[in-house]
């Protein structure tokens, strides 16, 4: 690597604090596995080129946390902040979805139907083949 190769990567590269502006903690409870989704409002013309980028993921369709701090190549922590920052502007919200599929009659009651039990039983057992299987409970 050259020395003009080296000074040229240098220069894209952002310190983390300072995309922050210095904070280390988001303004909102923010899980790894929080899902965001574009929302109506617009980002302030001082947030960071990466806010831009968030949105436009978010924009495609709903990401997680994990999965916008992956794409963008940043801690998880910057990227809280920065999404903290787009969800004071509503420019991103956190979708409030129904809990489980209405497709039978235990929909009424609030409880998962039996095809999603059915089909998260087949995926665990398919995922973990040799678990130990346990007595149901009675």
């Amino acid at each position: 690597m050259t020395w003009d190769d080296r000074a040229a990567e240098e220069s894209t590269f952002v310190r983390t604090y300072t995309l922050t502006r210095g904070r280390t903690k988001p303004r909102h409870l923010l899980g790894l596995d929080t899902v965001l989704e574009a929302g109506s409002g617009r980002p302030g013309p001082a947030q960071a080129e990466e806010c831009a980028e968030i949105l436009a993921l978010c924009r495609a369709h709903r990401r997680s946390v994990t999965e916008l701090a992956g794409r963008l190549g940043r801690p998880v922590t910057a990227v809280k902040v920065l999404v903290s920052d787009l969800l004071d502007a509503e420019a991103l919200v956190v979708p409030v979805t129904a809990p489980y599929a209405a497709s039978d009659s235990d929909s009424d009651t609030g409880r998962p139907s039996t095809q999603l039990l059915a089909a998260v039983s087949a995926g665990l057992k398919r995922k973990f083949p040799h678990a130990t299987r346990y007595p149901q409970a009675g």
